[in-house]
């Protein structure tokens, strides 16, 4: 019961943003007909039919607009669109008609989307000559953060859309993290971990785009400091498919800092057998590892990099 709430509280929380953007109360732009009427494009423009739409479309302010007046949204944060999916939608369609109507703006004597670019596109491709529509009065600034928080609602954005979308908002608008939580409905340290993955070098971007990189493994890169060190450490985690642990532990054998050695004492080739049993500890551990052999005696040195690797060092030896 507990979960069932709290999600009905986050959902409630995700339409807070958009809903806030487009009251329903708002009045339709001038040169816009009443809601319900056909709007098509013919030889002389728009023209509006005078049969009465279904009560139900009048009375939600849907209008049945011409799929052929309406042009795509330039601000628009998605990049890529599933083919498999735009292919079911169409399909879906086809059988039983758009459920959920766009959202659109007047532009001249054509309109542009808002939200729905999906369904739009899928009407598209199911020979679809009309679709529901909301008809909106908004300015170019409007136009764009309402897209950007229908998008940021939805669950199937990559990291790097997230990321590009939250970025769009403070520079465009000066939204703080703050703001931009509340109106999306998302915690603000997890729109400043998507923040941080703009700082990434193109290719890792890329990656993350592609799916091959996860959100996880892009919060262990952005904390590291050299670009070289994130790419190759990127392409490890890739070739070698590294769990986000994995490329953690990999990091830190890369980055821990030796111990300094007294410059007056010279060092000593280690022994084949010394050095082999230390890689061997290394690879069991997931730490770096320092055996400091003198014929017969010395010590193990284990270095961890957090409490949580030194309670995963301590219950391996344990065992």
């Amino acid at each position: 019961m507990e979960t069932t709430t709290a999600t009905h509280e986050k959902r409630r929380a995700l339409g807070r943003g958009l809903e806030a953007l487009l009251p329903s109360s708002m009045p339709a732009p001038a040169g816009v007909p009443g809601a319900g009427a056909p709007i098509s494009a013919g030889a002389g423009g728009i023209s509006i039919s005078a049969a009465a739409a279904p009560a139900r479309e009048a009375d939600s302010g849907v209008n049945q607009i011409d799929v052929g007046l309406i042009d795509r949204n330039p601000y628009q944060t998605r990049r890529s669109i599933d083919e498999q999916a735009l292919a079911e939608l169409a399909a879906s369609i086809a059988a039983n008609g758009v459920i959920q109507p766009v959202v659109v703006r007047q532009a001249g004597e054509r309109f542009q989307l808002i939200a729905g670019e999906r369904r739009w596109l899928a009407s598209r491709r199911a020979g679809k000559l009309t679709i529901p529509a909301v008809v909106k009065q908004v300015s170019n600034e409007q136009a764009l953060e309402m897209t950007i928080v229908e998008n940021l609602q939805r669950e199937d954005l990559n990291p790097m859309e997230h990321a590009r979308a939250f970025e769009r908002l403070a520079r465009e608008f000066a939204l703080t993290q703050e703001q931009m939580a509340q109106r999306t409905g998302k915690e603000r340290a997890t729109i400043a971990n998507y923040l941080r993955l703009m700082k990434l070098p193109a290719p890792v971007q890329q990656a993350i785009e592609a799916g091959e990189l996860s959100f996880g493994h892009a919060k262990v890169l952005v904390g590291m400091d050299s670009i070289d060190l994130i790419l190759k450490a990127a392409q490890h985690a890739m070739e070698q498919r590294l769990s986000v642990r994995g490329l953690e532990n990999l990091i830190m054998l890369w980055t821990a800092v030796p111990p300094e050695e007294p410059e007056a004492r010279p060092k000593a080739a280690p022994d084949p057998n010394v050095r082999a049993a230390q890689d061997e500890l290394e690879r069991a551990l997931g730490c770096r590892v320092e055996v400091r052999d003198r014929k017969g005696r010395g010590k193990i040195v284990i270095h961890y990099s957090s409490l949580e690797d030194f309670d995963r060092v301590v219950e391996a030896l344990a065992k």
